[in-house]
């Protein structure tokens, strides 16, 4: 401590708002001089229906309620402050002096902080209101924590959509469809699809390990990372070439910089040939997209072709080549699609495939379709993970035999 400099002036408590509830005007009175002395602000309500007006009207830390009143008693104020939303977590002391175990137990099955009987013992009284305004207290500063930390994960939730394309390319002959949701507030799946100076168009999905904020954080990092080395390729680099290359770096900077964090992702990186419909790919531990050439046939897999990026340094995916004819489509998706949750269980594979069997429209129509199925399961589920859906379609007809 510096000695030379003054210690901060901290902020004095402020005075707290008491709303004193009695059919009597001589215990009003006595329970508001009390309060004052003790340096808070006390209100008045002569019934119980007058004082839900003041809680309705204006802002309170504490309710001291008589019990024995005419038109309302105190049993049904108090069931009534804590129906409500804006009073439910109100600190209410009943008083009373009705000193019986059953009515103390009523008042407390009844949402009551505490009881105080009648006549007032100014210490007890004293610490009863001192106890519940503690109480009140701690609640406000942990409200304020939780709204502090809702905006920033507001603020974070507006930086990771910044992330993902603001808007998808327009490739001529090709749609393409896509949707993220996160299970919280942020997540770690994201997609991303974006032209090479090669002419070629990169399309990635991929989901990191865990939710929240810190598979946000290294959503940003793998995504950023991915993309900047992408698009540094040379344009006589080949294709596999720059697949193999990007990931490489990206697999070990994690495993070596942030190994001991244990963050990994699975990815799907492909690169296309829009001119031919050559399409390069690497699955790095993820989910099988599926592939249908045309609607009269089966869906196919395109299986893991290495593992998941950032486990180990050293370890390399291998490139597969695939053409995407006329009419071809394919669906990428994360573990959190196929394992949401619903009354009937997990969504499962099939479902989606579905869907890539049925829907006959644009690139997003089929994604959009996927949502809705995906929504109908889920129903009133609270969703446990982060879901991204990726749709890439070859317009056209496929030719007979092609």
């Amino acid at each position: 401590m510096n000695p030379s400099r003054p210690e901060p002036i901290q902020p004095l408590e402020r005075p707290m708002r008491i709303l004193v509830v009695d059919d009597l005007a001589l215990n009003r009175d006595l329970l508001a001089r009390r309060i004052q002395r003790l340096g808070h602000e006390a209100g008045i309500a002569v019934n119980g229906r007058d004082a839900l007006d003041q809680l309705g009207q204006q802002e309170w830390d504490l309710v001291l309620l008589d019990i024995t009143m005419p038109e309302m008693d105190g049993y049904e104020t108090l069931s009534r402050i804590r129906a409500s939303p804006k009073s439910a977590q109100l600190p209410v002391v009943m008083v009373s002096a009705i000193d019986e175990t059953e009515s103390v137990v009523r008042c407390l099955e009844l949402g009551a902080d505490d009881y105080l009987p009648k006549p007032f013992n100014p210490v007890v009284l004293q610490a009863r209101i001192e106890s519940s305004l503690a109480k009140k207290r701690l609640q406000d500063h942990k409200s304020q924590l939780l709204q502090a930390l809702s905006r920033e994960l507001q603020i974070g939730q507006r930086i990771q959509q910044g992330f993902l394309p603001m808007a998808l390319p327009s490739v001529a002959g090709w749609s393409l469809g896509a949707s993220c949701t996160p299970a919280r507030q942020v997540g770690g799946d994201f997609y991303d699809a974006y032209a090479l100076p090669g002419g070629a168009l990169a399309c990635v999905v991929a989901d990191v390990c865990d939710k929240g904020v810190g598979a946000a954080l290294y959503m940003a990092l793998f995504r950023t990372l991915l993309r900047a080395l992408a698009t540094q390729a040379a344009t006589d680099e080949p294709l596999p070439q720059t697949l193999v290359r990007s990931v490489a770096f990206v697999n070990d900077y994690i495993a070596t910089v942030h190994g001991h964090e244990n963050m990994f992702a699975t990815v799907f990186f492909a690169l296309l040939e829009p001119g031919s419909g050559r399409m390069h790919y690497l699955n790095a531990g993820h989910e099988a997209p599926f592939i249908q050439q045309a609607p009269t046939e089966a869906a196919l897999r395109l299986d893991a072709t290495g593992p998941a990026v950032g486990l180990e340094a050293g370890r390399r995916c291998t490139v597969q080549t695939v053409c995407l004819q006329p009419g071809a489509r394919l669906l990428v998706y994360t573990d959190g699609a196929s394992d949401a949750l619903g009354a009937s269980g997990p969504l499962g594979e099939a479902a989606l495939a579905q869907v890539l069997a049925r829907e006959s429209g644009s690139a997003q129509a089929l994604v959009d379709a996927a949502c809705a199925q995906l929504a109908a399961h889920v129903g009133s589920f609270e969703p446990h993970d982060d879901v991204t859906l990726f749709c890439l379609a070859r317009e056209g007809t496929r030719r007979a035999g092609g």
